[in-house]
């Protein structure tokens, strides 16, 4: 079974470039799955409803599930970018 690939994908942004709107409590829309790509650095995805966070970095990308508001903390300079799928983007 293939990985199913993305709609759509943000550029890629750095820790000065990265929208507002992702650093702060956000969600994606229903039936929407995000997938946080760190390509340089590191950053936290912090999912506001249950306190889960998870380290995202380079090999390590972050699951966001539809409509589960969250934000990304930063851990330094980084490059990262986020794609989006219509059904979970990871075995």
């Amino acid at each position: 079974m293939s990985r199913p690939a993305p709609y759509k994908s943000t550029p890629v942004f750095d820790e000065t470039t990265l929208p507002e709107a992702i650093r702060s409590e956000h969600r994606t829309k229903p039936g929407t799955w995000g997938l946080l790509r760190v390509l340089e650095g590191a950053a936290t995805l912090v999912f506001t409803g249950s306190g889960r966070e998870v380290a995202v970095a380079p090999g390590q990308p972050g699951v966001i599930p539809p409509q589960e508001t969250h934000f990304v903390r930063l851990a330094g300079p980084l490059r990262c970018q986020v794609e989006f799928y219509r059904e979970p983007p990871l075995p």
